[in-house]
């Protein structure tokens, strides 16, 4: 295997709302291994759109604000229509991970040719995590094992890498921050080789006061409710 082949192959998706403090810098930091970086900046009212291009990321617009989930489609889309990317990373604009871990998970991906390797928070290390957070994240897990049946040791983590077949099964319906626990169900409903790896989630006090309200949770919830009540036989 030759890694900078691998990294060339690769396609960054990384989804933008309201990130112009941040997402020059990651999209710098990302640049510097990967080629091809692509920002789907979904309807910011800020400079990400022009900061992430500055950097040298392609940026695709949502006019509005559709959710995250909705913004992985439109770079699933992109990668499947107009490149021949043979993986895709799926990878946050607060600064949150690092850029090393998803290289390493591109090399697990190109080493044992499964479908799709997931970061694990939980087999890595996760450093200025609020306890409330860690206490809904294992409340989280534990709901996504029942409902997709998958064993994973991490949910909701969205540094991932995804071959271009795991890509083309995704097919997002929920728009919002529930597309996590939809991106497992995919895996399980499509029977798509998967395994995990340990990374490091840098919580920051800019990513925490990004981050969603436990509240929101129950959002979560019902809409996960949601999809499995309307999700066909």
């Amino acid at each position: 295997m030759n890694p900078s082949a691998a990294l060339d192959r690769t396609l960054v998706v990384v989804p933008t709302y309201n990130e112009a403090a941040m997402v020059g810098s990651v999209v710098t930091g990302l640049r510097e291994v990967f080629t091809h970086v692509v920002c789907v900046d979904d309807g910011s009212h800020d400079d990400s759109a022009a900061d992430a291009r500055a950097a040298g990321a392609t940026v695709l617009r949502h006019p509005v604000n559709l959710g995250q989930g909705a913004a992985l489609q439109t770079g699933f889309d992109y990668a499947l229509r107009h490149t021949d990317a043979s993986h895709v990373v799926t990878f946050d604009a607060d600064g949150q991970y690092l850029v090393s871990d998803a290289v390493a998970m591109v090399e697990l991906i190109e080493e044992t040719g499964v479908d799709i390797v997931l970061g694990s928070r939980n087999l890595g290390r996760t450093e200025g995590q609020p306890f409330a957070r860690r206490v809904l994240m294992a409340a989280a897990l534990r709901f996504s094992r029942r409902m997709t049946g998958i064993e994973l040791t991490d949910t909701h983590n969205g540094l991932r890498v995804l071959s271009r077949t795991a890509v083309a099964a995704m097919n997002l319906r929920q728009r919002g921050m529930a597309h996590a626990s939809e991106i497992e169900s995919r895996i399980a409903s499509a029977a798509l080789t998967w395994r995990e790896h340990p990374v490091t989630m840098c919580y920051s006090d800019y990513s925490r006061g990004k981050g969603q309200s436990n509240l929101n949770a129950l959002n979560i919830l019902f809409d996960l409710a949601s999809d499995r009540i309307g999700a066909p036989a």
